[in-house]
């Protein structure tokens, strides 16, 4: 890693000049080998071009019409005014590099308002969303729901009879979808000891040293998993939930996860793009952060969530397992998520809940990634980052503040 210290600016990915010339230099290269795809600085290239470090399967938008965003550009929400949680005053177009952002796309009352591209991330880049993935998955499980097929409370090994002898045997669907497992398994990000770490060497997103003995897939990785604790007493977020998840809906359904995605949510919101999906060594998609979009797809996906399923005027998802997720958040059985500054923190259904000045939704992935609902301001925003902090909560100082801002500004319009 280089010894300076890079700030959103001087990391800039084209400015650094990875990946460029007939071949790079060495100096200037990333390499799946070396697993510095994973590592800042080179993450600010590497995010916009995830499929050529690891394999992926394409989530396909089929051969419809696209749902088309309008488009009304604001020229005044770069300097709109903007005091983050420190007291720092600043306007909105500073705080783009002070997240790492590679795009920002904001939807106001369904129109495009603002969009920006920085680094090497464009309009067609499919950009890692990272654990956004999460909750594209859980209002698919939602619908299997409402659809009867899935009974939130059946045991996973019902379904999973490989997961019998697991500390997963007798969780809930309704635990695996909102966190409330107890299992033998930390996501400690900072840790490549933890369980994420050896998650992450049976998904293959980082190299594996000689003789690596571990699992060689993600669904082998599951089966070596013990309880710890009782089931449901306690939210504790851990991405192997949605793999087992995944897991499942795809057994329902009868197809891979990306097939899936596919025909629940690309093909019905008629999305403009493709996306890529990354899989592990046996092929085996990862639903719990695998999921690459462009960016105005992921706003397509935010806005028919905001609006239970219609995008621009049209019903174009089922409203009711929307609906579900969003009455669930603030029923009895909600799942409350410890989090130093939002105290109203709810997990429900692999979406997020809480109170940004507004009630709000969002789905968040590690690095900055997000999308984030305000149903009363009537807007949606998508982001890429690449922040060279993997978990959100110390980055919220610098993200919430800005969103807040922006919705009291379009209130008043």
């Amino acid at each position: 890693m280089p010894k300076e210290i890079l700030d959103g600016i001087t990391s800039d990915p084209a400015m650094m000049g990875w990946m460029q010339g007939f071949p790079p230099p060495a100096a200037k290269r990333i390499e799946a080998a070396k697993g510095n795809h994973m590592r800042f600085p080179w993450t600010r290239w590497s995010f916009s071009n995830m499929r050529e470090f690891c394999p992926t399967v394409r989530v396909s938008r089929g051969q419809g019409p696209v749902t088309p965003l309008p488009v009304a550009l604001r020229d005044d929400i770069d300097a709109l005014p903007v005091t983050l949680d420190d007291g720092t005053r600043t306007t909105w177009a500073a705080t783009l590099p002070l997240n790492f952002t590679d795009a920002m796309c904001v939807l106001h009352r369904g129109a495009v308002v603002y969009e920006r591209y920085l680094g090497v991330t464009r309009p067609d880049s499919r950009h890692i969303a990272f654990s956004v993935t999460k909750s594209f998955l859980g209002l698919i499980a939602e619908m299997l729901i409402a659809e009867g097929r899935l009974d939130p409370a059946s045991r996973v090994a019902d379904h999973l009879p490989e997961l019998a002898g697991t500390g997963y045997a007798d969780a809930t669907i309704r635990q695996v979808l909102d966190m409330t497992t107890a299992i033998d398994y930390s996501e400690d990000y900072a840790d490549a000891r933890s369980g994420i770490g050896d998650f992450s060497l049976a998904l293959a997103l980082t190299p594996r040293a000689a003789g690596y003995a571990g699992p060689e897939d993600m669904y082998a990785y599951l089966a070596t998993l013990a309880a710890d604790g009782e089931h449901g007493k306690a939210f504790t977020y851990r991405t192997i939930n949605t793999e087992v998840l995944g897991w499942i809906v795809a057994r329902i359904q009868g197809e891979r996860a990306h097939e899936v995605y596919s025909r629940r949510i690309w093909q019905p919101l008629r999305m403009q793009d493709d996306a890529d999906m990354l899989v592990d060594p046996a092929g085996t998609p990862f639903t719990g952060g695998g999921l690459n979009p462009t960016l105005r797809d992921m706003a397509r996906f935010g806005e028919a969530m905001r609006n239970d399923g219609a995008v621009g005027g049209a019903q174009l998802l089922a409203a009711g397992p929307i609906r579900a997720i969003k009455s669930g958040a603030s029923g009895a059985d909600a799942t409350r998520s410890p989090h130093p500054s939002l105290p109203d923190l709810v997990y429900r259904s692999q979406w997020w809940f809480f109170t940004n000045g507004n009630p709000v939704f969002s789905a968040r992935g590690i690095h900055g990634q997000a999308i984030y609902v305000d149903p009363a301001a009537e807007l949606t925003i998508a982001r890429f980052a690449s922040h060279p902090i993997a978990a959100n909560i110390p980055n919220d100082a610098t993200t919430l503040p800005v969103f807040r801002a922006l919705a009291e500004h379009l209130l008043r319009i």
